[in-house]
This record gives C-alpha cells, sequence and structure tokens, in this order.
C-alpha cells in the first residue's frame, strides 16, 4: 500500500469537516420566545426588541426596555444508513447498519437586548446578543452491538461550539405611517466537529472497507470567528388596521483560522508516520435573507402572514486552505508531502418560509394576558444527494404557541412551546454524493457513506421577560389600533 497518498486523502478529508454552515441553513429554526409563538410570523407585526433579528423598523415601538429570553432546542433524530457495495466480482450488495441516534444537550439559547430612546422618542438604539438555533447534535461511537458507529464517517459530534450573534441597531418614524431600523451583527464564536475517516485500502486485499484498525478521527475548530453583516427593514402603516413590513438581511462571509487534529489509523501500515502542523484557513458565504410581512390588527387581535426568502445557493462551497500541514516519515515516499488548497462542493440551494400567525389579549382578574399561536412551513436548502449528518435538514412544519403576562406597566412575563415537524428523507446509495476517503482513486469506485434513511424531530421551549423602564408604551389590547405603538 503507497502511503503517501493516503496521507493526503486522510488530511484532505479531515478538512472537510462540517462547518458552521452545517445544520442545513445554520438554524434548524427561526428564533425568539414571542415571535416562535406567532410561528416565526413577525415583520409586518415586529414591535418589541425580537424585531433586531426579523425587521429592525419595530424597535422604534421598544425604546426604554430590556429583552432577555431563552429556548431550548430540544432535537433528535435517527440514521439507518444503507450502503451500496462493489465486490471484487463487481456484483453490488445493499448494507444496512444498526440505526444510530443524535440528541443536542439541554442548552437554552439565550436572547439579550437593551434599547433607549433619543429626540424625544424620534429614534431608538439598541444592542446586544443573541444565539442562532442550531441543532448541534452528538452520536454514540458504538452501535448497540458493540460495533463502530456508521455514522462516524459524516459526523461524531459539535461537541464544544459556541456561536453568537452581537450587534447594535437604529431605528426611526420619520412619518407617522412610516417605520424604518438597520443594525450591523456579527456570528461570532467557535465551531468544532468530530468525524472519522476510513484509510482502508479500497481494493480491499489488505482490509475490508470500514476496518476500525483504519480509522483516523480527526477534530476541526473553526474560530474564532468573526463575520459582520448588517439587515435593515421598514413597516408601513397604510390604513389604521394594516401594517406591511419587509425586511433584508445582508450574505455573511465567514473567513477564518483553523486547527485541525489528527489521530492516524492504529494499523501497522501508520507506524512511524506523523502529521506535521495543525493549522488552516476556511471560508465559505452564509446566504442574504428577504422577509415580507401583512399583519392585521383589530384592537386586541393580530393576524399577520409572512414569506421568507433565504439564498443558500450562495453557500456552494467550502474552501479550506492549509498552512503548513503535512504529512512526514513515510516510507518509500517523499520526505514531506503537503497538503494543497482543498475546495469542498456544497450545493445548497435556495429555501422559502411561509408563516401565519398571530395573538390577541385580554384580562383575567385585573391581569392583561395574551395568548399566541403560528404555524410555519420551510423547505429545506440542501439537496437529497448531499444530505448528512454533518448537513442535516428537511422540510419542516413547526406548530407553535405561548403567551404573555403583564406585571403592572413595566413587566411582561413570556413562554413558548412548539413542535417541529421534519419530513423523513430517504437518500438511494447510487444518488448519495458524500464518498469515503479513498486513497488510491484508481482501484475502486466511488462509494458513498450518506445513503439511507434520516428521520428528525425537535421542541421548542422557552421562557422570557420584558422589562421597560421610563414611560412604558401601553401594551397590546389597550384599545389602540394599529397606527399606534402599542405592544
Amino acid at each position: 500500500m503507497r502511503r503517501a497518498p493516503v496521507a493526503i486523502a486522510l488530511l484532505g478529508a479531515a478538512l472537510c469537516s462540517p462547518s458552521p454552515a452545517a445544520a442545513g441553513g445554520l438554524w434548524f429554526s427561526d428564533r425568539g420566545v414571542r415571535p416562535m409563538g406567532r410561528g416565526g410570523a413577525f415583520v409586518a407585526g415586529a414591535d418589541d426588541l425580537g424585531a433586531v433579528w426579523y425587521n429592525p423598523a419595530g424597535i422604534t415601538a421598544a425604546p426604554n426596555t430590556v429583552l432577555v429570553d431563552g429556548t431550548w432546542l430540544r432535537f433528535s433524530n435517527e440514521y439507518t444508513r444503507e450502503l451500496a457495495v462493489r465486490d471484487a466480482d463487481g456484483v453490488v450488495k445493499r448494507v444496512h447498519s444498526p440505526t444510530v441516534a443524535g440528541s443536542s444537550p439541554i442548552l437554552p439559547l439565550p436572547t439579550m437586548v437593551a434599547s433607549y430612546g433619543l429626540l424625544d422618542g424620534k429614534l431608538t438604539v439598541a444592542g446586544g446578543v443573541f444565539a442562532p438555533y442550531v441543532a448541534l447534535a452528538s452520536y454514540d461511537k458504538k452501535t448497540s452491538d458493540g460495533q463502530p458507529s456508521p455514522a462516524r464517517y459524516t459526523l461524531g459530534s459539535f461537541d464544544g461550539s459556541a456561536l453568537a450573534l452581537p450587534g447594535v441597531w437604529i431605528a426611526g418614524k420619520p412619518l407617522d405611517w412610516l417605520q424604518l431600523g438597520a443594525g450591523v451583527h456579527a456570528l461570532v464564536g467557535t465551531f468544532v466537529s468530530q468525524i472519522t475517516f476510513s484509510a482502508a485500502p479500497q481494493d480491499r486485499l489488505l482490509s475490508a472497507p470500514e476496518d476500525p484498525d483504519f480509522d483516523a478521527s480527526s477534530e476541526m475548530r473553526v474560530g474564532p470567528i468573526f463575520a459582520p453583516t448588517a439587515n435593515l427593514g421598514a413597516i408601513v402603516t397604510p390604513l389604521p388596521y394594516l401594517r406591511i413590513g419587509a425586511a433584508y438581511q445582508l450574505p455573511t462571509r465567514v473567513s477564518s483560522d483553523a486547527t485541525l487534529q489528527v489521530r492516524l489509523p492504529s494499523s501497522s501500515v501508520f507506524d512511524g508516520a506523523a502529521v506535521v502542523g495543525d493549522r488552516a484557513h476556511v471560508s465559505f458565504t452564509l446566504p442574504d435573507i428577504a422577509r415580507v410581512g401583512v399583519e392585521a390588527r383589530f384592537d386586541d387581535v393580530r393576524v399577520e402572514v409572512a414569506y421568507a426568502r433565504e439564498f443558500w445557493s450562495k453557500h456552494d462551497e467550502i474552501v479550506a486552505e492549509p498552512t503548513g500541514i503535512s504529512f512526514r516519515g513515510v516510507t518509500g515516499g517523499p520526505d514531506r508531502v503537503n497538503l494543497p488548497v482543498i475546495r469542498i462542493p456544497r450545493r445548497f440551494r435556495d429555501a422559502s418560509s411561509y408563516r401565519l400567525g398571530g395573538e390577541v389579549t385580554f384580562r383575567v382578574k385585573g391581569y392583561k394576558l395574551a395568548a399566541r399561536a403560528g404555524i410555519s412551513y420551510e423547505q429545506s436548502a440542501v439537496p437529497p444527494e448531499y444530505l448528512s449528518l454533518s448537513s442535516l435538514d428537511f422540510d419542516k412544519t413547526t406548530l407553535a404557541g405561548g403567551g404573555s403576562l403583564y406585571i403592572g406597566e413595566r413587566w411582561r412575563f413570556d413562554a413558548v412551546i412548539g413542535h417541529i415537524f421534519a419530513a423523513e428523507a430517504d437518500v438511494a446509495p447510487e444518488s448519495a454524493r458524500i464518498g469515503r476517503i479513498n486513497p488510491l482513486q484508481k482501484s475502486a469506485p466511488f462509494e458513498s457513506v450518506n445513503g439511507g434513511r434520516y428521520r428528525a424531530r425537535a421542541d421548542l421551549l422557552g421562557l422570557g421577560l420584558q422589562y421597560s423602564f421610563g414611560a412604558p408604551p401601553a401594551p397590546p389590547g389597550s384599545g389602540q389600533r394599529l397606527g399606534s405603538t402599542s405592544r
């Protein structure tokens, strides 16, 4: 076996570890306790500090407030891998692996934003930080029968990842019927992925294709990430009971240093070999997002229809440029083999989301309450042939509900509960496009490792509070119609 090509394939594959875009559109769900209680229909009706994500024009209705919330994205999934293996006689056999399950940790995903009114309320500035709702799942290293997990070649875990979006925003109301807002924020933090690669000879002369003795484990740590972007929005009130909102999120260009750690296989084939260096540079583009919504508001009742388009086709590839990573100590090979620049095809596609939600306010024993509900449908951004545990996304339907309790004029307590119904996906091995490492490219045909059946489910469980200081505006249900700044 020629070990220099094996080394190149191993290191190249390690740099193919999933990026922060791996969760199929980065976030598995839209965000915010109150907005998700409306099914994410919060573009025209955005009127608290949750507007910094959906439509920054809405913060004009929330001067002098603090909003804090946290949501647990309780995510779990199952994967039953199916391979099409061609033997030495050219016969293709279907092989099914034991089902593996993944789950996310109990980790509340926070929102912390504060605002302040300027120029007698003509301008509102806000600043804060929030976290994307990412499904960071981990998988067992062994199956129920004690064998290595068949998921190891696409993902081991995202343990150690931490991402956030800090930013500042400003909004104003130049006309009674027009609200405008804009802001800048950045994706910051560190993204970590563990994945295993196989250096088993594909010609089957020395080992089986997935012999654990030829497994090489790797960890890619991308960061610190600092990827700035911006968003802007407007809300128009043409009639007292009608609001029309539109917002646009600019693309995000991630360009970050990374470290790569590789443990070479235990097979004697790799005795005396070593990986030198651990630095690389990773770059890719996350999509721009367009949102529009129309809300009807009649006294204590609001209903909104909204649409969002995420332009994931910009996420076409990941470029990984090693910095001095090389393989040394190969018997019979060069003293040093440097790893070249690697371009990893992603081939994501644009995705649409349709949302319907609303809320109603009422009083019970002197307390003001709000009840809300919503539904949304979102298309997958990942083509089926590129679906894997490290690029996991589905067509999804979200049903959610929530409510608020108002205490006096200053306090609002929020809650949301929702369920995300993800469509099952079956990827035929013949159409799958993610392959096991093939160090000797001419010795065997391409064999995919992402074929099989994928299932996933998720729940949203969140709590939040808003505190108003200064002179708080009236809450929703105060009898004011849409032309006011009711909250």
